[in-house]
């Protein structure tokens, strides 16, 4: 029997561990969601906002973190609520000129839309193909995140008030302080009166760079999906089965 069976809590990020970015869920992801949702307590701790990934999850019934802790939701009879919504203040103007400057130092200088992308919360989104650019292209751009995490360290440097993660398929996340996904289970774990040792994570973006890092660094229980295709036949064999 899988040493997993007795978590309390399953914890999960949604692109690229249970869709493809911004995608809806596939139906298999789906059936397993509801399957691990009838025995434990589970939880989206997701980059983007509950809105957002309550629309991606066709308004699956399932609590949300979003926007690396700034946000929580719940959802009752197919309505969301969101319980906590938190802003911090943004020098925009110091941002985009950061952004700019990093364009072309490391060379990011086609782009359609907007340099940047600024998130109510105060959560920043350095677009490198810009903010209109199609899903396709971002979809092809770095597929394995090696481009981005060529210019990580300087992207983080020029932004070291911030958190910096590798995020979605062509783009960082800047988070301010101490915002980030290790931050935001930790305090719905203590809202619920659990342990760490209650939780299970599943996630893709566990390198250099990546959101989700730093729940993998942390002694909670990490499982690695390299593939969203793979998450319903893991989740089963580990938690169902």
């Amino acid at each position: 029997m899988s040493r997993y069976r007795d978590k309390k809590l399953i914890a999960m990020d949604l692109d690229g561990t249970l869709t493809q970015h911004k995608s809806p869920l596939e139906p298999d992801c789906r059936e397993v969601l509801e399957e691990l949702s009838s025995k434990y307590h589970s939880l989206m701790v997701c980059a983007g906002g509950c809105e957002r990934v309550f629309r991606q999850m066709a308004g699956f019934t399932i609590d949300i973190s979003g926007y690396y802790g700034m946000q929580l939701s719940t959802v009752k009879d197919g309505v969301l609520t969101i319980l906590e919504s938190h802003k911090a203040e943004i020098d925009k103007e110091m941002v985009i000129f950061c952004t700019e400057a990093l364009r072309y130092e490391i060379g990011f200088l086609e782009y359609t839309g907007d340099t940047v992308e600024f998130h109510a919360s105060g959560m920043i989104t350095f677009p490198i193909l810009g903010t209109k650019a199609p899903l396709d292209q971002k979809l092809a751009y770095d597929p394995d995140r090696q481009k981005r995490r060529q210019c990580y360290g300087r992207v983080a440097e020029v932004f070291h008030d911030y958190s910096v993660f590798i995020g979605g398929t062509s783009s960082f996340d800047i988070v301010p302080k101490p915002y980030n996904k290790l931050f935001a289970l930790d305090k719905y774990i203590k809202s619920k009166g659990l342990k760490r040792a209650d939780v299970l994570y599943f996630g893709d973006d566990y390198g250099t760079g990546g959101n989700d890092r730093d729940v993998y660094e942390s002694d909670i229980d990490f499982i690695t999906i390299d593939n969203y295709m793979d998450f319903p036949a893991v989740a089963r064999r580990l938690l169902l089965g």
